[in-house]
C-alpha cells in the first residue's frame, strides 16, 4: 500500500503513527503542499479534496481522510486496537479525537491560514493569534475531561494520543506555551518515549525541510 504524505502535515502525522503502531508495511509518496502538489496532476486527480494523507490500498482502492484511514486500519489490522471495545469508553475517545480533529484542526490549516492573508489582510501575528484562539480552546476542553492515567484514556496510546500528538507539535511550531496543560503534555511525553511515534515525528521524515 501507499501513504500520500507531507511531513508537516498533522492528519498524516496521525496515520503514520497508527501505522507503526501497527506495523504495517506502507510505501511512502511525499506530496509537497508548500509547493501546490496536492492541487496538480497525479494526486489532485487521485484525491480530488486535494488534501494529504491518502492512503492506494494493493487493489487501487484510495481512501481519505486521516480519521478514516485510520479507523479502516484498526478493522483491517486489529491489534493493537486503537479504540476500546465498551461502547461509552468508546464514545469518549472519539468525543477527543474529533475535538482535535473536526475543532482545532481544520481552522488551523495551511489552506485556512493562506486564505486569512489573501482575502482578509491578516499579518503573521494575526494568524498566530487566530492559530492560538482555536488550539486553547481545544486544549483548555481536553485538559478537563482527558482521565490521562499514563495516555489519553488508559495505558496504552489510542486514537485520542495519535491525534493529540501531532496537535501539540503543532502548538509548538505556532509558540503556543503548553504550560496551562499538564495532563496533555504528560500524555505527549509518554508517546514520544515510544519508538512508534517518534518515527512517525515530522523530522523523521524524509521528505522534511528545515
Amino acid at each position: 500500500m501507499k501513504l500520500y504524505t507531507y511531513w508537516r502535515s498533522t492528519a498524516a502525522y496521525r496515520v503514520r503513527i497508527a501505522l507503526n503502531l501497527k506495523r504495517v508495511a506502507r510505501q511512502d509518496v511525499f506530496v509537497s503542499l508548500v509547493a501546490g502538489e496536492q492541487s496538480a496532476p497525479p494526486y489532485g486527480t487521485l484525491n480530488p479534496q486535494q488534501l494529504v494523507p491518502a492512503m492506494e490500498l494493493d487493489d487501487g482502492t484510495v481512501l481519505t481522510q486521516s480519521l478514516a484511514i485510520i479507523d479502516w486500519l484498526d478493522t483491517a489490522f486489529p491489534e493493537p486496537p486503537l479504540m476500546p471495545a465498551d461502547p461509552i469508553a468508546r464514545a469518549q475517545v472519539l468525543s477527543a479525537a474529533h475535538t482535535i480533529a473536526m475543532d482545532i484542526h481544520p481552522v488551523n490549516n495551511l489552506r485556512v491560514l493562506k486564505a486569512l492573508g489573501a482575502r482578509f489582510d491578516a499579518t503573521d501575528q494575526d494568524r498566530r493569534e487566530w492559530m492560538h484562539h482555536w488550539m486553547r480552546l481545544g486544549f483548555d476542553a481536553l485538559e478537563a475531561v482527558m482521565p490521562a492515567p499514563r495516555f489519553a484514556f488508559g495505558n496504552a496510546p489510542g486514537l485520542a494520543d495519535l491525534c493529540l500528538i501531532p496537535q501539540l507539535y503543532n502548538a509548538r511550531r505556532w509558540d503556543l506555551d503548553l504550560a496551562p496543560w499538564p495532563k496533555l503534555t504528560a500524555v505527549e511525553a509518554a508517546c514520544l518515549a515510544l519508538p512508534a511515534f517518534a518515527e512517525a515525528a515530522p523530522e523523521a521524515q524524509p521528505d522534511a525541510t528545515g
